[in-house]
């Protein structure tokens, strides 16, 4: 697979998903640059806006297998894992697997689940893998989490924890529909939902890759020194109570190598790094209790820090992935949720393209 190949898959698909989920194409695509980096997504907002719609068009969109978890309180690990049962014919415990033997995993409303459940994730998301009576088992490749939560109706719900949180790649939020792009979901979603039509165009191999060819995406020096600093100014920004720690520039700088893929380049671009701050980093830091009652937010803060650090010179500029990418991009991807509060309405008098989610 060479670069134009990449383009072009990439491009098919989020044209596929954008003809059952409309009006959020920066969302779409950001979610399929998560899942060429091989990360997980935490699709984070109000109740009807899509989140469920958008992870099952991701799976459906893929040639591979897919599977569906629906968390409530009274779930057990095993629910998600699987577990040893007896065999009436041997009379032996044998391996049943759970749904999180599936290359793309939904985890529905995962703040509904109990810790114990949600860590049974844990391993899995971070390793690719799950342990069971002592026995560990490898997981499919690809490897997604798509997992959703709403920001209200927290009675009986369970705040995912830093450590989960920091393994979800992405935290994206999908915000409501303009009109015109609602009038389309009424339309497209009469007689049945419009996601279970839609058709693979794209397979699991070619998935892997175009992994493989994304990482060979070049990332001079200066701009991985460029990600560096930003990672260590968030830990030394007063705002902020946790900074972001080392898997977080991991992820930057390999989703940054899968949006310029996408965008048909061998090469990363600062303003690649820019777009993706608030979706990677934006739920990976905390905020300190002074500045919640300043009313700052993550977007805003991390736009100070980034504006601190003078990027390096890239050999040209344009657009990243078809996103709206400015030459001083500080504000990163999306309008943010910030905060335990939803924002799902935002006016504001500079222009921010939607999809990235911040605490």
């Amino acid at each position: 697979m060479d670069i134009k190949r990449f383009h072009t898959l990439f491009e098919a698909f989020v044209e596929n998903v954008n003809s059952v989920i409309h009006g959020k194409d920066d969302v779409v695509r950001l979610s399929l640059v998560a899942v060429v980096a091989g990360g997980h997504i935490l699709f984070e907002d109000v109740p009807g806006v899509g989140k469920s719609m958008l992870a099952r068009a991701i799976g459906a969109s893929m040639r591979s297998d897919m599977s569906r978890v629906q968390c409530t309180p009274d779930m057990l690990p095993g629910d998600i894992t699987g577990s040893s049962i007896i065999d009436t014919k041997s009379m032996k415990f044998v391996f049943r697997p759970g749904p999180v033997f599936a290359n793309v995993v939904l985890v529905d409303e995962i703040n509904r689940a109990t810790p114990k459940t949600q860590s049974a994730l844990l391993e899995a998301m971070a390793e690719r893998n799950v342990t069971v009576d002592g026995t560990t088992y490898p997981l499919p490749n690809p490897f997604l989490v798509l997992a959703t939560e709403n920001p209200v109706e927290l009675a009986g719900t369970f705040p995912l924890p830093e450590a989960q949180l920091d393994r979800f790649l992405f935290k994206l939020t999908m915000g409501y529909p303009d009109l015109e792009a609602e009038r389309k979901v009424i339309r497209g979603n009469v007689t049945s939902l419009e996601v279970e039509g839609l058709e693979p165009v794209m397979t699991a191999k070619e998935v892997l890759e175009m992994m493989a060819l994304s990482a060979e995406v070049k990332l001079s020096t200066a701009v991985e020194t460029y990600i560096l600093e930003i990672a260590q100014a968030s830990r030394n920004e007063p705002a902020l109570l946790l900074g972001a720690g080392p898997r977080a520039s991991i992820a930057l700088a390999k989703a940054s190598r899968v949006m310029a893929a996408a965008d048909g380049r061998s090469q990363v671009y600062p303003e690649d790094v820019k777009a993706l701050l608030t979706p990677v980093i934006g739920h990976r830091v905390m905020l300190t209790p002074d500045a919640v009652l300043r009313g700052e937010t993550v977007t805003d803060i991390l736009e100070r820090v980034v504006g601190r650090i003078k990027p390096p010179m890239a050999a040209g500029t344009g657009s990243a992935s078809g996103l709206d990418v400015a030459a001083d991009a500080t504000s990163g991807v999306g309008a943010a949720v910030n905060g335990a509060t939803p924002a799902p309405r935002r006016t504001a008098t500079r222009r921010r393209p939607a999809g990235a989610g911040t605490r």
